[in-house]
């Protein structure tokens, strides 16, 4: 499965939020799973998004056949954008489904890692960070995908309530850092807290 994380600063937000109507459009795609995404938290006026598609072949079929007709209704409406597509490695909790209806917030990681830690990476997020994840309440879904060959991976989870992904970091974080060695396998790490947009979830 392609996951693909699509940033970028608005400038005109109704409309952004008009064009992004027409991506309704997605579901006929071949290949398409799901789309869906919102606000940061922390910076304004800038948008978060994610799609999944079943292949990196179906989503390069859509992008020469479809995907400019769609997107020119936000021509105009947006600056830096930026989109960087990984591959599912695995999932952060059991069962991973790629849909956003039962979610109101996001949580998005992007790590940058030492080439010769990189599986080091992937294990200890496979045993420290999924199993605490996971057991956190509100939290409801995750996905751990990698960009190659640049060693740089995408932790997206899903949760159904702001307090209860607060709790967890309060806790948690600096503790299971520590315990997976993420200081000596992270090259740079990049985030943000996204408040979802029921209106965009295709």
């Amino acid at each position: 499965m392609l996951v693909k994380w699509m940033r970028c600063t608005v400038v005109d937000r109704v409309g952004f939020e008009r064009g992004q109507r027409k991506w309704a459009g997605l579901p006929g795609e071949p290949g398409f799973r799901a789309q869906g995404g919102g606000w940061s938290r922390t910076r304004p006026g800038v948008v978060h998004l994610f799609g999944f598609w079943e292949s990196r072949a179906f989503y390069d079929a859509f992008m020469a056949r479809s995907h400019d007709r769609l997107a020119a209704a936000q021509n105009g409406t947006f600056q830096d954008m930026r989109v960087r597509l990984f591959q599912y490695r695995f999932d952060v909790k059991m069962g991973f489904e790629p849909k956003f209806t039962d979610a109101d917030l996001l949580r998005v990681a992007h790590c940058t890692v030492h080439n010769d830690r990189a599986e080091h990476f992937a294990l200890m997020q496979e045993k420290v960070w999924n199993p605490a994840m996971a057991g956190s309440p509100g939290m409801l879904r995750g996905v751990f995908a990698e960009a190659e060959p640049e060693s740089e991976f995408l932790v997206l989870s899903m949760w159904d309530s702001a307090a209860e992904r607060a709790k967890y970091r309060a806790e948690r974080v600096e503790r299971l850092a520590s315990r997976a060695q993420t200081g000596a396998d992270v090259a740079a790490i990049t985030g943000d807290v996204i408040d979802m947009e029921p209106g965009w979830t295709v």
